[in-house]
């Protein structure tokens, strides 16, 4: 039984998780919710056991110093509640994590327990993947789901994926089988400019979470963020040809796929959503950042000459996770994911 001593009673509370590692490109879902918990000063009050989850030679603990005295920190996945108020209040519950290398089942149980014991009625689940999206359009946010009734009433798509998954879709189908609504997100992150940070992505799944969970989520820095990512990838991009030519292919598939979206009703969407926004007291307090130390220049390093540029095109043959939209776009490889120094290859091999 998990017992919750000092976490008062919680309004209306949802779920909302992110894992470093596959299911997080550019690290647009991880730091989505590190911007939750940063801006809204989230209350950790529990921590599973890194033991019993991790393997140490692929996610290795790390060692500081405080006070003198040598400390270490273990990957491990952290629980924290946030109290929102004002005039609709709704708590939220943050799962921020790595993805666990074991015993995946035995995770998402204790995942659940604590959604069951905090009375939770909904988790949303993030995620980022790979994908053929050009840098200077939109982030496309799908959401999906594999409940059938779910996806009618909060107008989702109904996963028909089939393939590798990560932890993300583990716990969304540990959620359905819990009787647990559960909702996934999903950020493509263009994969020509696929090293964190990718704060345009982050902000697009914020904004789809402020639209589906109803709360006004402050932004603080991350829209100047965003604008200054893409100002910087426009002008190292533009210092290649060939990828300055790729880049436009991918616009001119893009705005063809889209062309039947320019409707009324999507037009009424993005005007329903920016009233909310001018509704809701007026623009964002200022708070941190969602990216540390605010550079939006070293996307990628060419080594050879030491200069920072968007690498050339690669083909990927890896399926979607988690979408069942049909396109091209692929997760994380493995070699992002150690690029990055977050994760290695997840094994997902039960007990």
């Amino acid at each position: 039984m998990i017992e919750l001593e000092g976490v008062p009673e919680l309004v209306d509370p949802v779920m909302v998780a992110a894992f470093e590692g596959w299911n997080d490109a550019g690290d647009a879902a991880s730091t989505a919710v590190a911007h939750l918990d940063k801006e809204w000063k989230g209350e950790v009050f529990a921590a599973l056991d890194a033991e019993d989850y991790y393997d140490f030679q692929v996610n290795r603990p790390t060692v500081f110093l405080e006070g003198g005295v040598r400390k270490i920190t273990w990957p491990t996945t952290r629980l924290s509640v946030i109290r929102v108020g004002g005039d609709k209040p709704r708590d939220l519950v943050l799962v921020r994590g790595i993805e666990p290398s074991m015993r995946w089942r035995s995770f998402c149980n204790e995942i659940l327990g604590f959604a069951h014991e905090l009375g939770v009625e909904l988790v949303v689940i993030l995620g980022a993947l790979l994908g053929d999206t050009p840098h200077t359009r939109p982030v496309p946010v799908s959401g999906v789901t594999s409940d059938a009734d779910l996806a009618r009433t909060m107008d989702l798509e109904e996963t028909k994926y089939e393939g590798p998954t990560g932890i993300v879709g583990i716990l969304q189908e540990a959620c359905t089988h819990a009787g647990v609504p559960a909702v996934s997100l999903w950020a493509a992150v263009p994969h020509y400019v696929s090293q964190p940070p990718n704060p345009k992505a982050t902000l697009a799944l914020l904004n789809r979470l402020e639209d589906l969970i109803g709360l006004r989520i402050p932004l603080g820095d991350l829209a100047e963020d965003a604008r200054a990512w893409q100002v910087g990838v426009d002008q190292l991009a533009a210092e290649d040809s060939e990828v300055a030519e790729y880049v436009q292919s991918l616009e001119e598939a893009r705005d063809t796929a889209e062309l039947p979206e320019a409707t009324g009703e999507a037009i009424a969407r993005e005007f329903e959503r920016y009233l909310r926004r001018r509704d809701g007291g007026g623009p964002p307090q200022p708070g941190g950042h969602a990216t540390e130390g605010g550079d939006a220049a070293p996307y990628l390093r060419d080594s050879s000459g030491d200069r920072t540029r968007p690498p050339k095109p690669q083909p990927r043959a890896e399926p979607e996770p988690g979408s069942g939209s049909g396109s091209s776009q692929g997760p994380a490889s493995e070699a992002d994911e150690e690029s990055t120094g977050e994760s290695g290859p997840s094994d997902s091999s039960e007990d």
